[in-house]
C-alpha cells in the first residue's frame, strides 16, 4: 500500500538533528500512545520500538519510522514531545533552518515493514558482539577530575563495573486483604497516578566549561529503570537529560509549581550525576546544592504537597574517597555473596477554602514544621564514592529497582531502603591489578516520614 511521505523540510529537519535526538529524545509509553492515537504508528510499529533494548536503539527506530508515515507525522511528533515534557527537544526541530522554507510537495513512498530479523537480533549474536567489539578494558575505571575553585577541597568520582543489564520482573501487585490491613496506619496511597515523579540524569558534561568532567557510561540505564519502575508504580514520570545547574533549578522549580500535586497523594524526585557532598553537578561544571532542593519541596515552597510523602534518590558521589573495606574479624578470607562482582570482570494551595475552614476562621490554623515528610536514598556515604556498571547502571539504581519491583507490594519504603542497605552491603568489585580490586560501597537514607509509606502497586481503591 502506498502511503504519502513526510515533507521533505521535515525530514532535513529530522536528519539534521538526528544525532541529539538519538542522544535526549526519551521513548516511552506516553509518546508512542500520542503517536498512536494520531494514526502515525501502528500497534506493530510501536511494539518494535518499545521492544528495542535501550533508549538510543528505540529512538532511532522510531526516527526510521517517522519520514515514512504521511506528511501530519512531524506535526504529530511535535506535540508529542511538547506532551511528553521534552519542550527542548521540540524547539530544536521545530526552529530548524529547514522550517522556514514553505516548500509543499510530498514524497510518495512504499511502506515499509521494519525487517523481523533486524528489529528483533538474537540476543546471542548481540552478546557477541559486544564481547568482541568492546574496545574498553574490562576492569573498573576510575572517573576523576583535577579540583576546581567552586569545588571546594573534594575530587568526585565515580567507578564504572561492567555487567548485564537491569532486572525486568513486573512490579508484583499489592493484594486488597494487604491494603485494607495497613492503609490506616500509612500515608494515603490510592489516587491515580500515585503522583509525578522527576528524574534528571545528566551523563554528558561540556567539554570546555566542565573539562574535568567524564561521562557517565551507564547513566542512561538508570535513567531509563527509574523511569520503567515507577511508571509501572503509577507515577507519570518525566526525564529530563543533561542540564545545567540553571537549568536544573529551573526543571524542580516548575516541577514544584505543578497545580496537579494537589490532585495526587506524592511525588518522586530522582537527581542522577556527578557529585560531592551536599551538591550536584550541571552539566557546566556548576554545583546545585541539595539542601535548596529540599527547600524546593519543603511546606513552604511546596504547599500542594504538604503532609503527602516526598521521595528522593541521589545517585552521585559524595566526596572522593574510595571505600577499600575492612577484613570482618570472625568472617571468610573472601566474599561469597553472589553479589560480589566477580563476574563483571570480563563484561563489561489556590481556589476556595473548605467550608469547614470557614467556620473555624476564629481558631488558631495548625502549623507544620518548614520540612516534613521526606525519605531520601543515597547511593554512598558522605565523603564516598559511588559505583556504577557501564551496562547495568549503579549499583544503588540496581538495587532500588530490585527492591522495588520484588517488595512494594507488600514492605514500607523506609523497610526497601533497609534492604537496599543490605544489599549494597553485600557487593564487591572485582578488577584484578587495579586500586579497585574488591572496592565497596555503602549507601544510606534520611528520613521525616511520619507515618509508613506503602506504595500499594497496582490497587485500586474502591470507592
Amino acid at each position: 500500500m502506498l502511503e504519502c511521505g513526510m515533507l521533505e523540510r521535515d525530514k532535513k529537519a529530522l536528519r539534521r538533528n538526528s544525532a541529539v535526538l538519538c542522544k535526549q529524545l526519551v521513548v516511552d509509553e506516553l509518546l508512542i500512545q500520542s503517536l498512536q492515537a494520531d494514526g502515525i504508528l501502528t500497534e506493530n510499529m510501536a511494539e518494535t520500538i518499545m521492544a528495542e533494548q535501550t533508549s538510543q536503539k528505540r529512538s532511532w527506530r522510531l526516527l526510521i519510522l517517522l519520514p515514512k508515515r504521511g506528511p501530519e507525522a512531524f506535526q504529530s511528533f511535535c506535540s508529542a514531545l511538547k506532551e511528553t515534557e521534552q519542550q527542548h527537544l521540540y524547539d530544536l526541530i521545530a526552529q530548524s533552518p529547514e522550517r522556514s522554507s514553505r516548500e509543499t510537495h510530498v514524497d510518495c513512498i512504499q511502506a515499509e515493514k521494519v525487517p523481523e530479523e533486524k528489529s528483533r537480533r538474537p540476543e546471542k549474536t548481540r552478546n557477541y558482539g559486544e564481547r568482541t567489539l568492546r574496545s574498553s578494558p574490562p576492569f573498573p575505571t576510575q572517573e576523576e577530575y583535577a579540583a576546581k575553585r567552586a569545588r571546594t577541597h573534594a575530587e568526585s568520582m565515580e567507578f564504572s563495573l561492567d555487567a548485564d543489564s537491569p532486572i525486568n520482573t513486573p512490579v508484583l501487585p499489592c493484594g486488597p486483604d494487604f491494603y485494607l490491613s495497613h492503609c490506616k496506619q500509612s500515608y494515603r496511597m490510592n489516587s491515580s497516578p500515585r503522583g509525578f515523579g522527576l528524574v534528571i540524569s545528566n551523563v554528558s558534561f561540556d567539554s570546555c566549561s566542565a573539562p574535568g568532567l567524564d561521562p557517565r557510561k551507564g547513566g542512561e540505564v538508570d535513567d531509563e529503570v527509574l523511569r520503567k519502575v515507577f511508571t509501572e508504580l503509577d507515577y507519570h514520570v518525566s526525564v529530563h537529560r543533561d542540564l545545567t545547574a540553571q537549568g536544573m533549578r529551573t526543571c524542580i522549580e516548575n516541577f514544584c509549581r505543578r497545580s496537579e500535586h494537589r490532585t495526587v497523594d506524592s511525588c518522586v524526585v530522582c537527581l542522577l550525576s556527578h557529585g560531592v557532598e551536599g551538591a550536584i553537578y550541571g552539566t557546566d561544571g556548576q554545583l546545585i546544592q541539595l539542601d535548596w532542593v529540599f527547600e524546593a519541596f519543603d511546606n513552604a515552597h511546596c504547599p500542594l504537597l504538604q503532609n503527602k510523602p516526598k521521595m528522593f534518590f541521589i545517585q552521585a558521589c559524595r566526596g572522593d574517597e574510595m571505600d577499600c573495606g575492612v577484613e570482618q574479624l570472625d568472617g571468610p578470607g573472601r566474599t561469597s555473596s553472589p553479589s560480589c562482582e566477580q563476574r563483571d570482570a570480563g563484561r563489561e494551595a489556590e481556589g476556595d477554602a473548605d467550608p469547614r475552614q470557614r467556620r473555624d476562621v476564629g481558631r488558631p490554623r495548625i502549623k507544620l514544621p518548614q520540612r516534613s515528610d521526606m525519605i531520601c536514598g543515597f547511593a554512598s556515604l558522605k565523603g564516598t564514592a559511588a559505583m556504577r556498571n557501564t551496562k547495568r547502571g549503579s549499583w544503588f539504581i540496581q538495587e532500588l529497582n530490585t527492591a522495588l519491583r520484588l517488595h512494594a507490594r507488600d514492605t514500607h519504603l523506609s523497610d526497601m531502603l533497609v534492604q537496599v542497605n543490605a544489599r549494597i552491603k553485600e557487593r564487591e568489585g572485582y578488577a584484578p591489578g587495579t586500586a579497585h580490586h574488591r572496592c565497596k560501597e555503602m549507601s544510606e537514607f534520611t528520613s521525616s516520614l511520619c507515618k509508613d509509606l506503602y506504595l500499594f502497586p497496582k490497587y485500586q481503591h474502591q470507592y
